[in-house]
């Protein structure tokens, strides 16, 4: 029985995965290949983010942070980094704070926060890790192929709609809609551990090391399209993070980057039944596809068996 997923980015490529590696006879289809969709411009930190409800984000969460911490002993896209979230106010420890082993408040503070913490977490190079994740899809018999789809096939038995944003047309749900992140990346001048810390909703500041650069981000734009990065926007988010990492002024700016996180009021998860197919919806992760990816890749191989 062959399954079609439907879309190449984290959420798509993981559950593929999953499904060959549990002996089904796996087709990506996707118009844009693995290194073109959103998952490509991540940060990609392990951290629940524009996500509900609540207890699945912790569900899927938890079983993801475990497959990334026994990744990061032999896949070199994956590390454990630690890192610092600043707070502009007091806030108690994040739901996701047991999941973690090192989480403590951070003592010395810079002006204009009140609180934070600091913790060891996964730490993902998307380029990297989506290359990685279609090799092992390919040595497990899966396929990926290009395909502008108009919905979803109607050729296969079980189909898994995992097209992000673009559930809008396969799943007919208005309801998905863009939250445009920004970024851009610098040359590496040495840094290890990352660094999270927004002043407000428009003011965020994210510094997110990897092997061979620095991602700097970011912005959250709710409703907003634009795919061309905004210069304005670069040089705001590049002084915010040279402010509180002074050694990032010494980095070479090398790329911006767009992409459009595909949010909904809740993640849809679940299978619904044709009379003569089975659709299995795993959309609307906002911007934790990657920090959900694994937990949401093992509930749909239990939908499909």
């Amino acid at each position: 029985m062959r399954i079609i997923v439907v879309g190449a980015g984290v959420i798509g490529l993981t559950v593929a995965v999953r499904l060959a590696e549990g002996g089904r006879d796996v087709a990506v289809l996707a118009r844009d290949l693995p290194l073109e969709t959103t998952s490509a411009v991540a940060a990609a930190v392990w951290y629940p983010y524009l996500a509900a409800p609540a207890d699945q984000v912790a569900k899927w969460g938890r079983a993801s942070y475990e497959q990334f911490v026994q990744l990061a002993e032999t896949e070199p896209s994956v590390r454990l980094r630690h890192g610092r979230e600043l707070l502009v106010e007091s806030r108690p420890d994040p739901e996701w704070a047991a999941d973690l082993p090192d989480l403590q408040r951070v003592g010395s503070l810079p002006e204009g926060f009140q609180d934070g913490w600091s913790f060891t977490t996964p730490v993902v190079e998307m380029p990297l890790y989506l290359a990685y994740l279609s090799k092992r899809l390919a040595a497990a018999g899966g396929t990926i192929t290009r395909a502008a789809l108009p919905g979803l096939p109607t050729h296969a038995e079980i189909v898994v709609n995992c097209a992000g944003l673009g559930a809008r047309l396969t799943a007919n749900d208005q309801t998905v809609t863009p939250v445009r992140g920004q970024v851009l990346t610098v040359t590496q001048p040495g840094l290890s551990e990352w660094l999270i810390a927004d002043r407000s909703a428009s003011e965020l500041c994210y510094v997110v090391p990897r092997s061979q650069d620095v991602v700097i981000g970011g912005t959250s734009e709710p409703g907003d399209w634009t795919m061309a990065p905004d210069e304005t926007s670069a040089k705001a988010m590049l002084e915010r993070a040279c402010e509180l990492v002074p050694a990032l002024r010494k980095a070479k700016v090398l790329r911006h980057r767009v992409g459009l996180r595909p949010a909904r009021p809740s993640v849809r998860c679940e299978s619904v039944r044709t009379d003569d197919q089975q659709i299995i919806h795993c959309y609307g992760h906002g911007g934790a596809g990657v920090t959900l990816s694994w937990g949401c890749a093992d509930e749909v191989l239990a939908l499909v068996n």
